[in-house]
């Protein structure tokens, strides 16, 4: 059996990376998902290895020290998050796909990693405009935050030349279309 490979898909918040991402683990494509680590406290509704793995900050910078991530990020101070190698290979060895949600820089640093067996997608909302209106109509965040979103999808729009392949979700059906038609032609593809 052969190992899966990885299908990344990074993007500004508001972009639709993570409803993209859901709707491709419904088609029935052999993809699993990348079960992130991170050391901040469970949510209510969380459960530790479906949600997130949690790991006490200590934990975390332990397994930070000991090279158990494959890329990883502080947040805020002692909170962070990170995808655990052993999680990767897990899947892989399966020989099911890996399928990733994950920021700009953590996709960036997957594709270097695993190069030609990952395929780097970036989510790109039609317009800084159109992502405002998306960030407003979510009604989850305050003027001040929105602001905050805005100016770090600026910045993470400037790492669109290090993916593969740009995914403009103008509108999510096709966006839906485009995301499954890309991912089969990847991982049907052989090498």
């Amino acid at each position: 059996m052969s190992k899966g490979k990885l299908i990344i898909f990074s993007a500004p918040s508001g972009s639709g990376k993570t409803t993209i991402v859901k709707h491709l683990l419904t088609k029935g494509l052999p993809l699993e998902f990348s079960v992130s680590a991170t050391s901040r406290t469970p949510r209510h509704t969380e459960i530790d290895g479906k949600d997130y793995y949690f790991l006490s900050p200590d934990e975390f910078k332990m397994r930070i020290e000991s090279e158990d991530f494959l890329e990883w990020e502080e947040v805020y101070t002692d909170t962070f998050y990170g995808t655990l190698i052993e999680e990767v290979e897990r899947i892989r060895d399966k020989g099911h796909h890996v399928l990733f949600d994950v920021d700009v820089v953590g996709g960036v640093n997957i594709k270097k990693y695993y190069g030609d067996d990952a395929l780097s997608i970036f989510v790109k909302p039609p317009s800084i405009e159109a992502l405002r209106e998306r960030l407003v109509g979510r009604s989850t965040d305050a003027e001040e935050v929105i602001q905050k979103r805005l100016a770090k999808a600026k910045f993470e729009l400037s790492f669109e030349p290090k993916f593969d392949y740009i995914l403009v979700n103008n509108q999510l059906s096709v966006a839906f279309e485009e995301a499954e038609t890309v991912v089969q032609n990847f991982v049907n593809k052989i090498d």
